[in-house]
């Protein structure tokens, strides 16, 4: 009996259900069978050591009746412990499920006949001491899978990258829109009200990005986002103004938004950019003076847009892009009310990519990221190719011009050095020079 009680309750239910659920065939049907008697806990303790403590004192008054007093003593306590105790533990310590399943029925059997006395006492225990919480806490099971790890040195099959994805899942609940956003003083935006002249684009190239906020006023005052797609067909010679191409809304989120919440709505597929606001309500009375003041300034910035009637033209229905209206509210990622987000500060934007940096907990390197490694000449590169694009128009213009009048062009000497920087084949492109 003490080897079915070491061995039955060693197993609890979660390390049952995981038998069932990813186990052996074998492990499966023995989860099976022993999961229905391990569920009444208390019940079963009481049973199996009531049962235990009436061999243990029928074995010495039965041999008391055959041999000496002392003869009895002696072979009840060898029995009692050679092969009630050690013998019975050694084996279900170690082979507790098999043993368990195979002498479940008796279980059963034992837990009728006790049942009179048994279930009281298991309703007792179940009222004051409760059930055990077998689950692990956040905490526990990253320090479970960190173990596992082959870094651990225990003999675990985890990768690094393996411990390192599960640990980021596990913390991506506790983080909020505000510690993965990029602030918007680095976030590189334009004015609605600027030209996409040849500097514009070639700013736009030397950043990378695939989308652009888009401001009015002020750089808080995120109106949009423009997708650098679009400007396949804008010829920087005519300097388009950014109001005049295709600019989709960009969703707010409050700056306590979980990460998960944030992800779900970036996969519904309707932007993977955001804006992140800081509700004004919070932290009214904390801020300094000098944050007051741009405070009142953003809100004015703010309060013009709204009476701009139409500064942005009507979309294409071919296009199948959303051209925003500035008296319109932008849609929003949360629950809140729309006034307080729409009322709120924008201290940065978040994308699809900083949400899984945070969840890969590593840095997403791309050919614009500036790194101290080969990823540093990528840029420079990319900053060296858009330089020269901004500064091509000025030389066709010229060329252009002196065509007209029959003249022939004399190269300066920026010409000069341009065209020794840049000497080799022509038609490579601008950004696929990887020397």
């Amino acid at each position: 009996m003490s080897g079915l009680t070491l061995g039955l309750m060693s197993l609890n239910l979660v390390d049952l259900e995981i038998l069932q659920r990813s186990g052996s065939a074998t492990e499966k049907k023995q989860a099976a069978k022993i999961l229905p008697v391990v569920q009444k806990q208390h019940q079963l303790l009481v049973t199996l050591l009531l049962c235990n403590a009436c061999a243990m004192e029928a074995l010495p008054l039965y041999l008391d009746k055959i041999f000496h007093p002392f003869v009895a003593v002696v072979l009840s306590v060898t029995f009692v412990l050679l092969f009630g105790e050690i013998i019975p533990q050694s084996i279900c310590s170690r082979y507790g499920l098999s043993v368990g399943a195979n002498f479940v029925w008796l279980v059963r059997i034992l837990m009728c006949i006790c049942y009179p006395i048994a279930y009281p006492i298991a309703k007792v225990l179940d009222a004051v001491l409760g059930h055990s919480d077998d689950l692990f806490r956040r905490a526990q099971l990253k320090a479970l899978v960190s173990i596992h790890g082959k870094e651990a040195g225990k003999g675990g099959e985890l990768t690094h990258d393996e411990t390192t994805i599960i640990s980021g899942a596990l913390d991506l609940t506790e983080k909020t829109a505000e510690e993965a956003m990029t602030p918007i003083e680095s976030t590189f935006s334009l004015d609605v009200n600027s030209n996409l002249d040849w500097e514009a684009i070639g700013k736009i190239l030397a950043r990378g990005h695939s989308r652009v906020p888009v401001y009015y006023g002020n750089p808080r005052n995120i109106i949009g986002l423009l997708l650098v797609k679009n400007l396949l067909t804008v010829r920087a010679e005519t300097e388009t103004p950014v109001s005049a191409v295709s600019i989709r809304r960009i969703p707010r989120v409050p700056a306590d938004m979980p990460l998960y919440d944030i992800l779900n709505e970036f996969q519904k597929g309707s932007s993977h950019l955001a804006a992140v606001v800081k509700i004004k309500g919070k932290n009214k009375n904390l801020l300094p003076t000098a944050d007051k003041e741009k405070f009142e300034e953003d809100k004015l910035s703010h309060e013009k847009s709204q009476l701009v009637a139409s500064l942005l033209s009507k979309h294409d229905d071919k296009s199948g892009s959303v051209v925003v209206n500035i008296d319109k509210s932008p849609k929003s990622l949360t629950n809140k009310p729309t006034e307080d987000i729409e009322d709120g500060d924008v201290i940065g934007i978040i994308t699809l990519e900083d949400v899984f940096e945070e969840l890969l907990q590593e840095e997403i390197v791309d050919e614009t990221d500036v790194y101290i490694d080969v990823h540093r000449r990528i840029r420079v590169a990319a900053v060296a190719a858009a330089s020269s694009m901004a500064r091509g128009p000025s030389s066709r213009k010229l060329l252009a011009g002196l065509t007209e009048h029959g003249q022939t062009p004399k190269k300066s000497a920026e010409d000069d050095a341009h065209s020794v920087r840049y000497s080799g084949n022509p038609r490579e492109p601008l950004l696929g020079n990887k020397r």
